[in-house]
This record gives structure tokens, sequence and C-alpha cells, in this order.
């Protein structure tokens, strides 16, 4: 069983940065791959970047490109998402999911463990 658990979200003006974190347990961190996805308020939920198990492949969506990056700490088991240059239409609700040996794409059906969300707010 894998348990994931995100923090560091909260209310940032447009222009700043958070940094997002994803705490995994309950199997071999480097074997799983991990994505980020993020809801606003009736939206879909739309994918924003991952990573392949082992760590040697990224996806990411058009709209993350040059301000997003994705990282994996092996010693903390924890997986970061470095938002920059936030705009506030990056303002939603962000998920991290894993999937064992998987690729990190934008396919939700890809993963099979999620994590409860936590929110990010940017002000204009």
């Amino acid at each position: 069983q894998v348990q994931l658990v995100e923090s560091g979200g909260g209310l940032v003006q447009a222009g700043g940065s958070l940094r997002l974190s994803c705490a995994v347990s309950g199997g071999t961190f480097n074997n799983y791959a991990v994505g980020w996805f993020r809801q606003a308020p009736g939206k879909e939920r739309e994918f924003v970047i991952g990573t392949s198990w082992g760590g040697d492949r990224v996806h990411y969506a058009d709209f993350v490109k040059g301000r997003f990056t994705i990282s994996r700490d092996n010693a903390r088991n924890t997986v970061y998402l470095q938002m920059n240059s936030l705009k506030p239409e990056d303002m939603a609700v962000y998920y991290c999911a894993a999937n064992i040996f998987g690729a990190g794409s934008g396919n939700v059906h890809e993963y099979a463990y999620w994590g409860q969300g936590t929110q990010v707010t940017v002000s204009s």
C-alpha cells in the first residue's frame, strides 16, 4: 500500500513562488512514477508535471514550461514541485499521484495512488 501526503500550499502574490512537497510512504520510493495534477473550482482536473520511476524522464504541460520543475529527494522519499512566476490562473488544489514503474505521463489513468491535495491561492 502507498500513501501520499501533499504540503506547502498557501497564499502567494502573482509573480511569486511556492514549493509543494509530496511525501510517499508504503513502497520502494524509486520504483514509483509521481505526477502533479491540479483542479480549480468548476474546472476539470488537469496534468501539471510528472517524473518517471527512477527519475530519468519528465513530462509537463505547456503552461508550466520555464516556470515549474519537479524533483525527487530519495533520502526523504519526497517529490517536490517548485513553482515560480505564479499567475492567478495557477490557483487550484494541487494533487500528487503515483504508480509503480510508471512513466510520469499526463494520463490521469496511469496513477493508482492519490494524495488529498493542497490549496494554492494566487492573488493579483
